[in-house]
């Protein structure tokens, strides 16, 4: 359908169709833009106060390499209010941004014609310093840095003595960074090329632990990345486990100067320049070659000599031996060996509880029979207590199923005429079990069981 047929099918409808139907369609679009700024929630500015320009761009990187969304600004970023607190976190745990370094144009901006000489001294000094930390924040591995700068100072009378020019740096690493000796010995020379007058050996780099770096830690840092290459080329050309390297390196700890002196027409100079202490002075290296690879040790001294830059004039040794890496394997023990070291531990323990066991069954029968009497006795108790009361023909009748023992035992707790009396309705043979079954010390109406036998007989 064409768009003329649609506008004349349009004007065909009436007025108040017309209208309706705009009237709807104008409150669907209201609804979908109401709808729209309430699902998205406000932007705001990240940052409280206004940010310097490195520090926002810094910012602006970190927040891309997050891809998190953000508007850009001139002194600020907008990001989504739902999301500022969550931002800040992240990127105050990132140590971004950095604190902003005063560079020198700063620092000299507020320096009037009546400003005393100190206050331009302190001003250019700490432009300086903010200077050399901006160049030294762009290192490899380095996050922050920090310098004190202690410019060079003449002798103001005859018999004072001048200060030459120092300067103290901190550097705070990047987590598992690591400065090499030649990162090192740059940074020194940066910052002493950055200060007038100032050598390197008057330069003191200090690590966020307060450890200086450059002395003999570096040292044994360099020494570990050599073992480290030559280790990692031995492998990648011969193999894993084909070779074993060890490095020493020792550098020297004294200072060095170099004197020049420059003749002209009209006179002499003389320039002295110190060296700080760190210059390699000998490298010592071993390299144990697995016999059972059967590789050519002259090319195997010829990568160790290219990768460590052996150089005889230095006195660096070499050495490139083949070792049997084949190791006698340990005689794994038998099952009875091994049940043997199980068992033994356990000894003691075992042979308390089989003790124990074997008291128990020696012992158990003769208690479970004195239970059994005891148990046994009560109940005669209980049933001649019960008996002591009735007749003599009903105590008969009771006692008709008992065994003589039972019999016996109950008749003899009876008073004397009603044992005796009891004892007349048994028949003889069973009368006489029961007497001779019948333990009383006293009795007046059974004096023993002799008597009781010759009266009835």
């Amino acid at each position: 359908m064409s768009i003329a047929a649609l506008i004349a099918r349009w004007n065909a409808l009436p007025r108040a169709a017309r209208v309706l139907a705009g009237v709807l369609t104008l409150a669907i679009a209201v609804a979908a833009v109401a709808a729209t700024v309430a699902t998205h929630s406000p932007r705001i500015p990240l940052f409280p106060m206004d940010l310097h320009p490195e520090q926002l761009a810094e910012v602006q990187e970190q927040l891309a390499a997050w891809n998190v969304p953000f508007t850009p600004g001139a002194e600020n970023v907008v990001v989504d209010a739902s999301r500022r607190n969550d931002l800040l976190l992240r990127l105050a745990l990132a140590g971004v941004p950095h604190p902003h370094l005063s560079s020198t144009g700063e620092a000299l901006s507020t320096i009037g014609v009546l400003t005393p000489e100190a206050v331009v001294e302190a001003q250019t000094r700490t432009g300086l310093a903010g200077d050399i930390e901006a160049g030294l924040r762009g290192i490899d591995g380095v996050d922050d840095a920090r310098v004190i700068v202690a410019p060079a100072k003449p002798a103001q009378f005859a018999d004072g003595s001048a200060h030459e020019a120092t300067a103290s740096v901190r550097l705070r690493l990047r987590a598992g960074a690591r400065l090499s000796r030649g990162a090192i010995t740059g940074i020194r020379a940066f910052v002493a090329a950055s200060v007038p007058e100032l050598q390197p050996a008057h330069v003191t780099i200090l690590d966020d632990r307060g450890v200086a770096l450059g002395d003999q830690s570096a040292a044994a840092d360099d020494a570990a990345d050599l073992q480290r290459s030559l280790q990692t080329a031995l492998d990648t050309a011969f193999g894993d486990g084909a070779a074993i390297v060890r490095v020493r390196a020792e550098y020297d700890s004294s200072h060095s100067a170099q004197r020049e002196i420059h003749r002209t027409p009209f006179g002499a100079r003389e320039s002295v320049a110190q060296f700080p202490p760190g210059a390699l002075r000998r490298l010592s290296a071993a390299v144990f070659v697995d016999r059972g690879r059967a590789l050519d040790l002259t090319k195997v001294r010829e990568l160790a000599s290219a990768t460590l830059g052996y150089d005889e004039h230095r006195a660096d040794t070499l050495t490139v031996e083949d070792v049997d890496f084949r190791r006698d394997p340990v005689p794994r023990k038998d099952a009875l060996w091994m049940l043997y070291g199980a068992v033994l531990p356990l000894a003691p323990a075992l042979i308390l509880a089989i003790g124990m066991v074997a008291c128990a069954r020696i012992a158990i029968p003769p208690v479970a029979s004195m239970l059994q009497s005891v148990v046994e006795r009560a109940g005669l108790e209980r049933a001649s207590k019960a008996a002591a009361g009735f007749p003599p023909a009903r105590v008969r009748s009771m006692l008709e199923e008992e065994p003589p023992h039972a019999a016996a035992a109950i008749i003899s707790a009876l008073p004397a005429a009603t044992a005796t009396a009891v004892l007349e309705l048994y028949p003889a043979h069973e009368r006489e079990a029961i007497v001779q079954r019948m333990q009383r010390r006293h009795s007046a109406l059974v004096p023993d069981a002799q008597e009781l036998m010759r009266r009835h007989v």
